[in-house]
């Protein structure tokens, strides 16, 4: 089994949904949870709060710089991950294409380097 990561892919400049539609959103993501808990192939998921309150460390010569707030701007942020084991690419795919579903959001699936 192959490790996968699900990163959901979060616009910056979308329209947050309403309090009743990220209810179903939430409802949907937690049924894909366990969807993937009783498949066998859950490791680990979680959302992640904005960009805004992420804190960058970077190596400069001997010292390591902290600074607040993301690296880079852009158009999309990563706004949450789901771990997986699955057997391969089309499965981590199909897995992929149910949490599209479940969080109406662009999800971009990559396996993890080395793994087999």
């Amino acid at each position: 089994m192959t490790h996968y990561l699900l990163s959901v892919v979060t616009p910056t400049d979308g329209q947050p949904p309403s309090e009743a539609e990220l209810g179903e959103i939430m409802r949907n993501v937690e049924a894909f949870n366990q969807e993937l808990r009783d498949a066998g192939v859950w490791v680990f998921a979680g959302g992640l709060h904005g960009p805004e309150t992420a804190t960058m460390l970077r190596p400069s010569g001997a010292d390591v710089l902290i600074t607040d707030g993301p690296y880079a701007e852009g158009k999309e942020y990563l706004g949450g991950l789901c771990l997986i084991e699955a057997a391969d690419l089309d499965a981590a795919l199909e897995w992929g294409r149910k949490a599209v579903r479940a969080t109406t959001l662009p999800i971009e699936v990559r396996p993890f380097v080395d793994q087999h």
